[in-house]
């Protein structure tokens, strides 16, 4: 049905067929019946499968990134369609509206998308209400933190703690978004003093588990910092990696658009960085960045990680992406001889 729908939809503007897709899970999320379908439509049940990781269990290693359901209206619905969990936000202290439209660019050519969204969200309070009164699939659901626009640089650890005090009790796990490349100066946030600031802070707030995210664009020392950071301070898991403000190879008209690179042509850069964090912590790392197939989120596990996150992947293959990469990951590690993908984990480093 995709394959019919995909056309048209890529007729529209890419935020105009995002919010039509999510017009669609959002009726979804309201209906048992209907998750339940999709359930048994979209379910991989398999012991395999099962990976332990940051204090959750995953019923598989598939999950969706931050910034397809930023404001937590479609967890259930993701859920039923065979992810193994899902990231909701990047939530901030404020309401934003984002960046002007348009600001979302399909790259059909080269399997990728450019977004300069700017964190548009309904902000910390409202989020963090609708999480505590919607019930929640059984699969770990994170939430992704960001910083305000309007907050200063020096005042962004109390921003970053008010978000979280209101999405406490709901999250499974807990993301500091340091490396979006659309808020203007919050990548700098991930030079140590400024991180440690932040991270310290909701330490001290009980964040837990607690997962940094890092830019591709980060040089390998600041990344090698960054880790031996996490480590210091005990933080839970590091995701590698977000979008990227480089070009290099891309064939598309709209590769001259501002905002972050996702798709395809972040895939072996994204794999680098995750062998790179694996070889240099005992952290969980999740690995995100150009996974469309059964055969890319293998090589991000055997590189390290312990689960795998898409986004653009979606837009591309549509909603049976999770029970194919599942079912693709049997295959692989059977082929392989592994008993599991925890066995899997880091087997090429």
């Amino acid at each position: 049905m995709y394959r019919t729908l995909k056309p048209l939809l890529f007729q529209l503007p890419a935020e105009t067929a995002h919010g039509a897709i999510h017009t669609v899970l959002r009726g979804v999320e309201s209906v048992p019946p209907a998750r339940a379908a999709l359930d048994r439509r979209y379910g991989v049940d398999d012991d395999r499968l099962r990976v332990r990781a940051f204090d959750n269990e995953f019923p598989n290693p598939v999950g969706v990134a931050a910034g397809f359901d930023k404001n937590a209206h479609v967890p259930r619905s993701l859920a039923a369609l065979g992810f193994g969990h899902l990231e909701v936000g990047g939530v901030t202290a404020e309401r934003q509206p984002g960046n002007p439209k348009p600001r979302m660019f399909r790259l059909p050519e080269d399997r990728a998308i450019i977004n300069r969204m700017g964190f548009n969200n309904d902000g910390a309070d409202e989020i963090g209400a609708r999480l505590d009164a919607t019930p929640l699939p059984d699969v770990p659901v994170g939430v992704n933190i960001g910083k305000s626009k309007s907050t200063p640089l020096d005042e962004a650890a109390d921003d970053y703690r008010y978000t979280y005090e209101r999405v406490a009790d709901a999250g499974d796990y807990f993301v500091v978004n340091v490396s979006s490349p659309n808020t203007p100066g919050l990548r700098d946030l991930q030079h140590s003093d400024a991180l440690r600031e932040i991270l310290t802070e909701l330490s001290e707030a009980g964040a837990s588990p607690l997962l940094v995210k890092f830019s591709p664009d980060l040089s390998r020392d600041g990344i090698a910092a960054g880790v031996e950071l996490a480590e210091e301070l005990d933080l839970d898991g590091i995701i590698a990696v977000n979008t990227t403000t480089e070009r290099e190879g891309l064939r598309h008209p709209n590769r001259v658009e501002e905002g972050g690179l996702s798709g395809a042509p972040l895939r072996e850069r994204a794999t680098s960085t995750v062998r790179f964090v694996a070889e240099r912590t005992d952290l969980p790392v999740v690995g995100v960045g150009g996974v469309f197939t059964a055969a890319d989120a293998y090589e991000k596990i055997r590189a390290g990680a312990s689960v795998v996150q898409l986004y653009t992947g979606m837009v591309y293959r549509g909603p049976a992406i999770a029970t194919d990469i599942n079912r693709g990951l049997l295959d692989l590690l059977e082929r392989d001889g592994f008993d599991s993908i925890t066995e899997a984990v880091g087997a090429d480093l």
